[in-house]
């Protein structure tokens, strides 16, 4: 049998996006204009006193001027009074309703601790594979017309940050860091030690930063020393095991797993569950040495470090609590190894910093007031630098990949990652096409493993229900003890979510890998119609390039197709995005489609132009449409989730086949990509993957079975054109540095995957 298998990664290429402020391939300009000459002694003293925002006459980011700004100097070890390059802290808001690409909040970090100045940016670009991670680049910092240097520029996580990711802002907000600053001189530590019922006990470590929430911070403490059965009802445990299992990779000590226990964020979510946000990781990458039970003063000692640091520690209830329980320490096994395979394992981190460097490499030269030489920059990323001198740049700090290669192979060899991890294939529905409501059975392939679990939800914002899934014969799971398992669910929305996870007695696996941050969809149709003569054939949610409308724009669209041999009247027919109102957009009098013909309809909310334009825009994300005849009877109905740009949705074969993603065919036949098989997200892996995801100039193709054949590889870009052809046994590295942004095809022998190079 031939798959159609549909992988997606991004590739961050050589194109640039001005508006994009978090851009990684730009290098943002930011220049501080203040009134007074004396502007360093004014924020110094406050940086002292009360730490309140100096008004700056204006700042300008990217040539866009903003007047009546407020600006003071942030950061506890990177700060000082007698040094140039300060950290910053920008508000646009202060004083007047600035926002710059919808920011208003700039956290600039003078790179203090860090030669190669790679460690904040590249390790947040490899966290947000895993977790709600802030946007980090770079930026030229200038005050008063004069260069203050080279500063790298992440999210801040405020309000703003916590309702893009998790869907609200006003609910318990804590900043774990002590308020007075971390230091050997404090014993106050945002550990998670329950410490009573008196909310006095934690003001010294935590910093509130919404109305309320010492007694919901109490109580998570509390679950965690005393319920730590009842944990998951309060804390998204699965996002702390990815952020555990992310600072102990990258040796980031100068975290929750080090000896001050901080610099994360809570903020509890509308299912009131408190989610882990990683912040300040300028000293990843073993730059840090402090574990809390000791000093790794080594490169060396830093290779070694325990995957297990503090499992039994009280002082550290996240670790010790959560990975005494033996379902989470093998959920946070797999998380690590994952971490390893996906960044390290094949040196993807490697070239992604190459790529950081030769971006900021001229910056770095023109930087007057950095901590550390411009030869300690280009070595650091390779070898150990001593730059000695003191300050907050002194020391010895460990070169990445020096540390991170050593690691890697020091990790990949322990008992903990050599155990047979099970296999997930086969993932299949026991109706692919499910209804509303309709209760369907979910069955996987589980090659090693002894118990598996079903996650699933029905909605982006809603908790993964986690159900055990039985290989018993009675679940619709074929034969008792066959290896494959199921489990019933109902389907209550048009777009669910889901994961499976297996485990045997020493290791576990995610499918996908990623989850629960990434997961498999379900969609489902409101009613179940017959194709008939006329259907939504073709559908493209996202075009930016793809196809250009009669005035030169680029809209979504919709395409019908008349299987009949008979051309069809649409007066009275309607087009909707909406369930409740499947009369959204009623077609022109006297609209007909002709036999065996196509009729595409803009959907782009603009009705004042020629031609057929719906008055609804579709969705990128997820959304259903509907065409409805005048009796009001669903025609044809069609539900997608997560699209792609200038990659459309259709039928294949033509008019009649199932929905899969394909090259746009805008008023003409669909082509498929090679079977008219029935996709499901299991049958790609089974072939084989592309990693990682994200990617940086490179990805593999990694095939799931041990098959040691040749095996013939092409690329072609969405015009045909061939981009590459070469051969593999088992795997190969496709270098795409000098390749253009687009959508490619990967076909292996007979499958075929998808890949954006974004």
């Amino acid at each position: 049998m031939r798959f159609i298998t549909l992988l997606t990664f991004i590739l961050i290429g050589n194109v640039s996006f001005a508006q994009d402020f978090y851009d990684l391939n730009t290098i943002q300009t930011i220049e501080i204009t203040f009134a007074q000459s004396n502007w360093d002694q004014l924020l110094d003293a406050e940086k002292a006193g009360n730490e309140d925002y100096i008004l700056a006459e204006s700042v300008t980011i990217n040539g866009e001027t903003f007047d009546s700004i407020g600006v003071k100097y942030k950061g506890n070890s990177t700060y000082n009074p007698n040094q140039t390059k300060n950290p910053f802290h920008i508000e646009l808001d202060t004083y007047k309703d600035h926002e710059y690409d919808g920011y208003t909040d700039i956290k600039l970090s003078n790179v203090a601790k860090d030669p190669s100045f790679l460690r904040e940016v590249l390790s947040y670009q490899i966290l947000r594979q895993y977790m709600a991670a802030p946007l980090s680049n770079f930026a030229n910092v200038y005050v008063n017309g004069t260069l203050i240097g080279l500063y790298s520029n992440s999210e801040s996580i405020s309000k703003k940050f916590v309702n893009d990711r998790f869907g609200s802002k006003n609910n318990t907000f804590i900043k774990c860091n002590p308020p007075a600053g971390a230091g050997p001189q404090s014993n106050d530590l945002p550990n998670l030690v329950y410490l009573g019922d008196n909310f006095t006990s934690y003001e010294d470590a935590y910093e509130l930063k919404s109305d309320e929430g010492w007694e919901e911070l109490i109580d998570l403490c509390d679950t965690l020393a005393n319920e730590v059965a009842a944990i998951e009802q309060i804390l998204d445990v699965d996002r702390v095991l990815w952020m555990l299992a992310f600072n102990n990779v990258f040796v980031n000590l100068d975290s929750y797993i080090g000896s001050f226990a901080q610099n994360y964020y809570l903020y509890r979510d509308d299912n009131r569950r408190f989610v882990p946000v990683v912040w300040d990781l300028n000293e990843s990458f073993g730059r840090f040495a402090m574990t809390g039970s000791g000093n790794l003063n080594s490169t060396a000692a830093k290779q070694q470090m325990s995957h297990l640091l503090h499992a039994n520690d009280a002082d550290y209830p996240l670790i010790q609590k959560l990975l005494s329980i033996p379902l989470y320490k093998r959920m946070y096994l797999a998380h690590f190894k994952t971490i390893l395979l996906e960044n390290f394992d094949n040196d993807t981190y490697y070239e992604t910093g190459l790529s950081l460097q030769a971006i900021i490499d001229d910056a770095v030269q023109a930087d007057n007031n950095k901590f550390f030489t411009y030869a300690n920059f280009q070595n650091n990323l390779t070898a150990d630098v001593n730059s000695g001198g003191g300050g907050p740049g002194g020391g010895a700090t460990p070169g990445i990949t020096n540390l991170m290669d050593g690691r890697t192979n020091y990790l990949l060899g322990l008992a903990d990652f050599t155990q047979t991890q099970p296999t997930i294939s086969d993932i299949a529905f026991s109706n692919p096409t499910p209804v509303l409501n309709e209760t369907i059975t979910i069955t996987a392939n589980v090659a090693d493993g002894t118990t598996a679990y079903l996650g699933y939800r029905d909605d982006l914002e809603k908790v993964f229900v986690r159900t055990l899934m039985y290989d018993d014969g009675a679940h619709n799971d074929g034969a008792a003890n066959d290896g494959v398992f199921g489990a019933e669910i109902t389907v209550t929305s048009t777009f669910g979510q889901y994961y499976i996870y297996a485990e045997n007695a020493q290791a576990g696996k995610f499918s996908p890998v990623r989850a629960e941050y990434e997961y498999h969809s379900i969609t489902a149709t409101i009613s179940n119609p017959t194709v008939g003569d006329l259907v939504i054939n073709e559908l493209l949610a996202s075009n930016t390039t793809a196809v250009m409308d009669q005035d030169g724009e680029f809209d979504d669209w919709i395409e019908l197709y008349n299987n009949s041999n008979t051309e069809i009247d649409l007066t009275g027919y309607f087009l909707s995005d909406d369930a409740s109102d499947l009369m959204q957009w009623e077609f022109p009098a006297g609209t007909t489609i002709a036999g065996n013909g196509y009729l595409t309809i803009w959907a782009d909310k603009d009705d004042l132009q020629t031609g057929l334009h719906a008055n609804f825009k579709l969705s990128s994300t997820a959304e259903s449409v509907f065409l409805v005849n005048a009796a009001g009877t669903i025609l044809d109905e069609v539900s997608y989730a997560d699209q792609t740009t200038d990659i459309s949705y259709g039928r294949f074969p033509n008019g009649t086949g199932s929905f899969q993603t394909m090259s746009p065919s805008f008023n003409a036949e669909n082509i498929g990509m090679g079977t008219t098989s029935t996709f499901t997200p299991t049958e790609a892996a089974a072939v084989f993957q592309t990693i990682p995801n994200p990617a940086q100039a490179a990805f593999v193709i990694r095939f799931a079975s041990s098959d040691q054949k040749l095996k013939n590889i092409r690329i072609y870009n969405v015009q045909g054109v061939v981009q590459y052809t070469g051969t593999v046994v088992n795997e190969t590295r496709i270098n795409t540095a000098n390749w253009a942004r687009g959508m490619y095809i990967v076909q292996v022998e007979n499958s075929f995957s998808k890949i954006l190079l974004q």
